[in-house]
C-alpha cells in the first residue's frame, strides 16, 4: 500500500489540480478502492504531524492544497498581494449562479433586479465561474457554471455540498427574486413585488 500511497502523493503534487479517483487507479493499475483507502492513509499522516499542507476531496477526485492556517505565511514568502474581496453585489451573483447553474446572464438579472455585467465579468476574471454552452432561445445566451477554482476556494467537494439555500443571506431584491425562481419551478405562486438595487 505503501508504494501506492506515495505514488498517489508524487502524482498529486506534480498535477497542481484535481485528478480523478479513477484515474489514477488505471495508472496505478489498481481499482478506486485501493486509491480511496490510500489517500484516507496520507489524510491520516497529513492531520496527525500536522504536515503544511492535505489533499482535498473535488469532483470525484484529489488535489494537494496548503493548509489554510499557512495561508499568511505562503502569500509573504511568494511576495503576493492580498486579492480584493468579492463586493456584496459579486457574491449575491455568484451565490445565485452556484444554486441555479447552468444559468444565463439575462437569468442572473432576472434574479437580481438589476444589470449584473461587472459581477459577471469579475466572476469570470477570478476564475469562479466559466461559460458552460448556450441557452436554445433567440440569441443563444451563453450559460455558466461554477468552476473547480470555486470549490476549492468554498472547501466543496462538487457543486451538490452547497448549503441549504438561505435567503435571507441576500438582500431583499434577490432573496424574492431567486424564491419566485424557485416557486415558478414547484408551480407556487409568490405574492411579494420585487425591488430595484443599486449594484
Amino acid at each position: 500500500m505503501d508504494n501506492i500511497k506515495y505514488a498517489i502523493e508524487g502524482i498529486l503534487f506534480a498535477a497542481g489540480e484535481p485528478v480523478k479517483a479513477a484515474k489514477l487507479a488505471v495508472v496505478l493499475d489498481t481499482d478506486t478502492d485501493t486509491v480511496r483507502n490510500a489517500v484516507e492513509e496520507l489524510k491520516a499522516e497529513y492531520e496527525r504531524d500536522r504536515r503544511g499542507f492535505n489533499i482535498i476531496d473535488i469532483l470525484e477526485g484529489y488535489q494537494i492544497c496548503s493548509r489554510p492556517e499557512y495561508y499568511s505565511y505562503i502569500q509573504e514568502i511568494l511576495g503576493e498581494q492580498r486579492n480584493q474581496p468579492l463586493s456584496n453585489a459579486a457574491m449575491e451573483a455568484l451565490a445565485i449562479i452556484a444554486y441555479k447553474q447552468p444559468i444565463t446572464r439575462g437569468q442572473v438579472e432576472h434574479i437580481r433586479g438589476v444589470n449584473s455585467d461587472g459581477c459577471i465579468n469579475r466572476l469570470y476574471e477570478r476564475g469562479l465561474i466559466e461559460e458552460k454552452g448556450r441557452l436554445d432561445a433567440p440569441g443563444r445566451p451563453i450559460l455558466y457554471v461554477t468552476t473547480q477554482n470555486f470549490l476549492r476556494c468554498f472547501g466543496l467537494t462538487n457543486p451538490q455540498d452547497l448549503p441549504p439555500l438561505d435567503l435571507s443571506r441576500l438582500n431583499l431584491a434577490s432573496a424574492q427574486g431567486l424564491q419566485l425562481e424557485i416557486n415558478e419551478e414547484t408551480g407556487e405562486k409568490v405574492s411579494e413585488e420585487k425591488t430595484s438595487e443599486e449594484e
